[in-house]
């Protein structure tokens, strides 16, 4: 569903993204881990076309983002850092603006989009709030509801659960576990337990080159009895 070949980025003297390939299948959840600056985000905002590569190709459903990035934003929900949004708008008039944009046009679909994703995301109690008034983790969540409003065979989520509290955490992980099945998933995650929890897969990047790429229990044996944080440490202080 998502194929990434030989990505790179650069800014300045610096290499941000070094020769990044893998590919994810519908029915994998790809936790991508890496230290600050390692060139996560980066890597997915090439996938979803929010900037050029300098080299290397990335497709979603058999679309090249180069060739024709608006065929590739169709196919895919994404997530960025940070939850950005109009912070005037009401929930329900961000939500509905958006699956304007997603060709959402006929009052009733709309709505029916707009009311589906705010019972999944539990927005319901806040949708008549202006986003500016909201919690960080109400935002957080506003954020993946737009992701999820057009119903993408593709998600990329930056830190989905960033700002929620535990309970919300969990039904955030099990709402992605239950999409699952019939999407294709990279999830950018600093939460370590986060991977145990719903990954199938996880790739771990450092200084912009992938130096794992692993199922959570390969990643474990690596270390018997080591925690995934130490494991983790141990992969991303080395260059090689």
């Amino acid at each position: 569903m998502i194929e990434v070949n030989g990505l790179v980025k650069t800014y300045g003297a610096k290499r941000a993204v070094d020769g990044v390939t893998f590919k994810v299948n519908r029915g994998d959840i790809l936790g991508f881990l890496g230290p600050n600056g390692a060139g996560k985000s980066t890597t997915m905002k090439m996938i979803t076309g929010f900037i050029r590569s300098d080299a290397g190709t990335a497709t979603v459903g058999g679309i090249d983002v180069t060739a024709d990035p608006v065929g590739v934003k169709r196919q895919l929900g994404y997530l960025p850092e940070s939850a950005p949004a109009y912070p005037e708008m009401t929930v329900n008039e961000f939500l509905g603006f958006i699956a304007e944009i997603r060709g959402f046009r006929a009052t009733v679909e709309k709505r029916a989009r707009v009311e589906h994703v705010l019972g999944l995301t539990h927005l319901l109690s806040v949708r008549h709030q202006t986003i500016e008034t909201l919690s960080k983790g109400y935002k957080q969540r506003v954020g993946f509801a737009q992701a999820l409003l057009h119903n993408p065979p593709a998600l990329i989520l930056d830190e989905p659960t960033d700002g929620l509290d535990p309970n919300q955490k969990n039904e955030v992980r099990t709402l992605i576990k239950n999409m699952a099945a019939e999407k294709a998933v990279i999830l950018s995650t600093h939460i370590l337990e986060e991977v145990d929890a719903i990954c199938t897969r996880v790739i771990v990047i450092s200084r912009g080159r992938v130096v794992a790429d692993e199922t959570p229990a390969q990643l474990h044996a690596r270390a018997p009895g080591a925690r995934l944080d130490e494991i983790f440490r141990t992969l991303t202080s080395s260059d090689t």
